[in-house]
């Protein structure tokens, strides 16, 4: 059985589903303008949360874009790109296999 509460696998058609819709959710909200247009605004952010924590999976990260999202004229930078981005970035440096040990000159001595 799968663990829900384990982020999924970031597959390619994962991050580019995800930035997809960060980056149409930021220009979206541009072109709303600073006030939205009567709630609109905010119905956005509730679909797209919920897009990309089913796209890579929850990430405390997504919360605080959440809240500030509904604050007027902060929406209109592109939060949901950058916090898409950094989550993929950490994600990805997460699950990166750890370097190989480096092979020195001499012999190692373990104690």
């Amino acid at each position: 059985m799968v663990n829900r509460l384990l982020p999924p696998v970031l597959t390619r058609r994962r991050i580019w589903l995800a930035c997809a819709v960060a980056m149409l959710a930021d220009v979206i909200q541009l072109l709303m303008g600073p006030l939205g247009w009567a709630g609109a605004d905010e119905v956005v952010d509730v679909i797209v949360m919920c897009i990309l924590t089913g796209t890579l999976g929850f990430h405390p990260l997504l919360l605080p874009t959440f809240v500030v999202e509904f604050i007027p004229m902060i929406d209109m930078f592109p939060t949901w790109t950058a916090c898409t981005f950094a989550v993929i970035g950490l994600r990805r440096k997460k699950s990166a296999p750890p370097p190989p040990p480096s092979q020195a000159s001499g012999s190692v001595i373990d104690i």
